[in-house]
């Protein structure tokens, strides 16, 4: 650290988003010991792991996985929610990069060409001032050398979907994304990569829009975190 971020860790000391403690010089967001304690799922080391069989018969995918469990008082979901509604752009970038090394050990992202940050409205991202997802795209990018592709595009808004059904969810999700320029995604694989995957209706609505504008095109699907 240079003398500038000195003088600032020490007038506002960085702390560990989970457990409060001071962070080291070389530690972000998170001091270590937290770090190693998320709970991961290792779905990126099993076929046929709980999120392929969520997916399974709804469309065409390669592979899925969510990195770690969520649960609404899990500690991803604490990190999850300073990213979208405490104004911690830069979390995110952290938690892509986290998670992209570790998959990069398990050949999960095999010949992916392109990521997919699952998009957000315009009007949306303009009152939160940036889009989580692709913050995450953008880290997991850095830590893989895949590039990111903002190409697919939310065509209008819909409401948010935490007390929503499943059936609710899918209906709010339907038909609200479109793929620019499919034709420069012909025959490519792309990871589609969101937050979180609950019932796995955004990921659907946005899988089935890729597939139907695109045909042919190859999708892995991956979350920061996924619920049991």
């Amino acid at each position: 650290m240079n003398t500038t971020s000195l003088l600032l860790d020490f007038l506002m000391p960085r702390l560990c988003h989970l457990c409060g403690e001071r962070l080291a010089g070389s530690e972000r967001y998170i001091c270590t010991a937290c770090a190693a304690r998320l709970p991961r799922t290792n779905y990126h080391r099993l076929p046929d792991n709980p999120m392929e069989q969520r997916f399974a018969g709804i469309f065409p995918f390669k592979r899925a996985a969510g990195h770690f469990f969520y649960t609404p008082a899990s500690d991803p979901a604490i990190l999850i929610h300073d990213l979208k509604y405490r104004h911690f752009r830069n979390l995110g970038r952290y938690l892509g990069e986290l998670m992209g090394r570790e998959l990069m050990t398990s050949g999960f992202l095999g010949d992916a060409d392109r990521i997919i940050p699952v998009p957000m409205h315009f009007l949306k991202q303009g009152m939160r001032g940036y889009n989580q997802t692709e913050q995450l795209a953008i880290g997991l990018s850095a830590a893989t050398g895949i590039p990111v592709d903002t190409s697919l595009r939310a065509v209008r808004p819909h409401k948010t979907q935490t007390r929503l059904s499943h059936a609710q969810r899918m209906d709010n999700t339907r038909g609200i994304f479109h793929l620019k320029n499919p034709s420069a995604l012909a025959g490519k694989h792309v990871v589609l990569l969101d937050d979180v995957c609950t019932t796995g209706a955004t990921l659907t609505s946005a899988a089935e829009a890729m597939l139907t504008d695109c045909p042919g095109l190859r999708i892995t699907l991956l979350t920061l975190a996924v619920t049991f």
